[in-house]
């Protein structure tokens, strides 16, 4: 399907069986307008990435950074990589997770796969949130009825970081959640 990102029309390869396999979804539209201009370089995360809006969008956006697509679907990592190869991303690394080695992140965007639950969603966040470089910031987009304000005050409490609200739009919270310093 063709979508607009980074200020250009791209074609990306999606599939049943995939998170919003038929179009850009809303809430990812809501953190795509809400996240702040991205570091030039560094190594950037898009966690729970799905067939690739958000790292495509990191990838188009700061060519000369690393950009790490996570998810742990495979066949949504192998669609993204499709891709990534057709419009010759070369920094994009589109990799289940234990593939990333250990780096820390200039900024972390998500949509993050909140119907996964809340216990794998905490496991999710204490284990990636952490590797934020210190004055680096993740933004996570959160529908306001599956919990973004209990998610927001979950992470300040667990993970004793600064996070706050910096967009709300159509029923969806933009979370700011700033590195330990």
């Amino acid at each position: 399907m063709s979508v607009h990102l980074a200020g250009r029309e791209v074609v990306v390869d999606t599939a049943p069986g995939i998170f919003s396999p038929g179009r850009l979804d809303l809430g990812t539209q809501v953190l795509l307008r809400s996240v702040p201009p991205l570091p030039a370089g560094g190594h950037l995360l898009d966690l729970g990435c799905g067939w690739g809006p958000v790292g495509l969008t990191m990838a188009l956006t700061s060519p000369e950074a690393t950009v790490w697509a996570v998810d742990v679907n495979a066949r949504a990592v192998d669609l993204l990589r499709g891709t990534a190869a057709r419009l010759g991303l070369t920094n994009l690394r589109a990799v289940r997770p234990d593939e990333v080695p250990e780096v820390a992140f200039a900024a972390v965007w998500s949509n993050p796969p909140i119907r996964i639950g809340k216990p794998a969603l905490h496991a999710m966040l204490e284990q990636w949130l952490p590797r934020l470089e210190e004055d680096a910031s993740a933004h996570l987009v959160v529908q306001r009825n599956l919990g973004a304000d209990s998610l927001q005050r979950w992470i300040a409490e667990r993970l004793g970081t600064d996070v706050e609200r910096v967009a709300s739009a159509k029923g969806f919270r933009v979370l700011r959640v700033s590195a330990r310093g």
